[in-house]
C-alpha cells in the first residue's frame, strides 16, 4: 500500500504578502477617507476662514492699538535723561518695541511673551509693536478653540440659508446666469463644466433609486453583464419593442458610479437573488466577492440543491 501523500501548495501569494495585502485592505479605506476630509479642511481653513480671520484681527487691531513714535508731552520718563527706557502717561507704562522706533504698552508686551507658547513650539517672538498688537488680538480675543467652533456653526448657516436662497426663484436664475456667463469663457468654462458635474453629482440630494438588480447579455449574447433597474424605458421605445423594456444602469469596475444607461426588453432581463449593497459590492471587487447564496462550490456546481450529474 502506497502511503498518502500531502496535498502540494497551491500557487500564490507568499502568507507575508497576503497578510500585508489584506492589512492594506484593512488600512486603506479609513485612511484615505481621513486624508480626504484633511484636505477639504485645510482647502476651508487656507482660503476662508484664515482671511476671515485676519480680517477680524486687523479690524480689533486698528481700534486698540495706541503705539506712538514720539512720547506725549505730558509723558514722565522711566528713567532720567529721556525715554530709552520708556515712560508711563496716563498711569500706563510704555516701553521701546524691538526695533526701538515705536512704543509698546508694557502689559501687551509682557501678556503676549508670557503666552506665546500657545501659538506652538518655538514661536519666535513678534519683532514690532504692530506685531506685538497683533499676536495680543490672536491670544486675547481670537483663540482657536474658540474660533474653529463658530466659524464651523457659521459656516453651516451661511450654507444653509445660501442653499435656500439659490433653490428657487431668483436666486436659482441668478446661479443660472452665473452658470451661463462661465460657459462662454475660454478654458475656465472646462475646468468648471467637469468641477460642477462632479459636486452636482456628490451634493445633489437626488438619488437614483434602483428597483432590483438584473442580469442581461450585454455587451453581445453569451456575455452577461449586472446591472440596476431605475425603472421603465420611454414609451417611444416601448412601442418599437413591441413589448415592456426597462432602464437598466450599467455599473463599471470598480467604480460603479461612473456606470451607463441601457434600455432593454424586460423579456431579456433576469431578476437576480441579490440586493443592492451585494451587487454593488460584486461590482467594486471586480467580481472577486461573491454573496454566499450565489457560490459555485469546488466541484462547479451551484452549492444550491442541484441533482447529480453522471
Amino acid at each position: 500500500m502506497h502511503s498518502a501523500l500531502p496535498p502540494e501548495p497551491k500557487p500564490g501569494a507568499s502568507p507575508f504578502r497576503r497578510a500585508v495585502l489584506r492589512g492594506l485592505g484593512v488600512v486603506m479605506p479609513p485612511l484615505l477617507t481621513l486624508v480626504l476630509f484633511i484636505w477639504a479642511w485645510n482647502a476651508i481653513e487656507s482660503y476662508i476662514l484664515r482671511p476671515v480671520e485676519a480680517g477680524i484681527r486687523y479690524t480689533l487691531v486698528l481700534s486698540l492699538s495706541d503705539s506712538i513714535t514720539t512720547p506725549p508731552k505730558d509723558a514722565e520718563p522711566l528713567e532720567p535723561g529721556g525715554f530709552s527706557k520708556g515712560y508711563i502717561a496716563d498711569g500706563v507704562t510704555y516701553i521701546p518695541d524691538p526695533t526701538g522706533k515705536r512704543y509698546l504698552r508694557s502689559d501687551i508686551f509682557q501678556y503676549v511673551n508670557e503666552n506665546l507658547e500657545r501659538m506652538g513650539p518655538y514661536q519666535p517672538a513678534p519683532a514690532t509693536a504692530n506685531a506685538y498688537w497683533h499676536r495680543y488680538v490672536e491670544l486675547r480675543y481670537l483663540p482657536r478653540y474658540m474660533v474653529v467652533p463658530i466659524f464651523l456653526i457659521v459656516f453651516l448657516i451661511v450654507l444653509y440659508f445660501l442653499g435656500r436662497l439659490f433653490t428657487h426663484g431668483v436666486g436659482r436664475w441668478l446661479v443660472n446666469l452665473f452658470d451661463s456667463f462661465v460657459s462662454r469663457l475660454p478654458v475656465i468654462s472646462n475646468v468648471y463644466g467637469s468641477v460642477k458635474q462632479v459636486t452636482d453629482f456628490v451634493f445633489s440630494d437626488r438619488d437614483i433609486e434602483f428597483n432590483r438588480v438584473v442580469a442581461v447579455e450585454y455587451p453581445r449574447k453569451g456575455m452577461w453583464s449586472i446591472g440596476f433597474v431605475t425603472g421603465n424605458s420611454m414609451a417611444d421605445i416601448t412601442a418599437a419593442a413591441n413589448e415592456p423594456c426597462l432602464s437598466v444602469l450599467m455599473p463599471t469596475s470598480p467604480m460603479p458610479m461612473t456606470g451607463f444607461t441601457i434600455t432593454v426588453r424586460k423579456s431579456e432581463a433576469v431578476d437576480l437573488d441579490l440586493t443592492i449593497d451585494q451587487a454593488i459590492q460584486f461590482v467594486v471587487s471586480c467580481g472577486v466577492v461573491v454573496p454566499s447564496n450565489q457560490q459555485i462550490g469546488q466541484s462547479g456546481r451551484l452549492q444550491l440543491n442541484l441533482p447529480p450529474t453522471d
